[in-house]
């Protein structure tokens, strides 16, 4: 079974939110997180980075939350928990940055306007709606399975930005969720494997 959803995995990068050890670099306390400030330039993708992973982040919240109180495996709740506590400071702050630039802070969710950068997060109310009703013998897995494809989006949307971005502060960000959001992703192969 393992082996089929490594397997999958590739694929799920393809279309497609904390840590025990994360790098010096990704790491921001909350009150630092809280005391950011943006600045007034920014261009519109800098906008669409934010507005996308506000609505990200919601996801994965709901997900950890799931995982905080189901997982069997210790670590994996561990995991949980700190990816919860992280971007939840994460969230206000883009919240905080969107509405002192006066856009809005969800993203629109028409599918056809995202079509240029990848379109939106893959993760969708279905498969949070599966997840929610999978056994007890096979949460782990799966979760392990959503999250991953989950949290490498945030790394792809994390590219965009720091690629495309025009404000520092929303470039310097985006470099820190691609580092801690790939050190998770590293964390859940070896949970996978273990």
């Amino acid at each position: 079974m393992k082996r089929l959803i490594l397997a999958a995995l590739p694929l799920l990068f393809v279309g497609a939110c904390g840590t025990a050890a994360p790098s010096p670099a990704s790491v921001v306390s909350a009150q630092a997180v809280a005391e950011i400030q943006a600045g007034s330039d920014f261009n519109d993708t800098d906008v669409m980075f934010l507005q996308m992973l506000v609505y990200h982040q919601k996801q994965g919240l709901e997900m950890t939350a799931m995982a905080a109180a189901r997982a069997k495996n210790p670590s994996l709740k561990t995991l949980a928990q700190a990816v919860q506590a992280t971007e939840k400071d994460e969230l206000s702050m883009m919240q905080a940055w969107l509405t002192q630039w006066k856009k809005p802070v969800d993203v629109d969710t028409n599918k056809s306007l995202h079509a240029d950068h990848g379109g939106l997060p893959a993760t969708g109310p279905a498969e949070i709606k599966a997840l929610k009703t999978v056994s007890a013998a096979g949460f782990d897995t799966a979760f392990l399975n959503l999250f991953l494809a989950h949290q490498h989006n945030a790394i792809e949307m994390a590219h965009l930005e720091t690629t495309n971005g025009a404000n520092k502060e929303a470039k310097a960000f985006a470099e820190r969720v691609r580092e801690s959001r790939q050190s998770e992703v590293q964390q859940m192969l070896k949970l996978m494997n273990s």
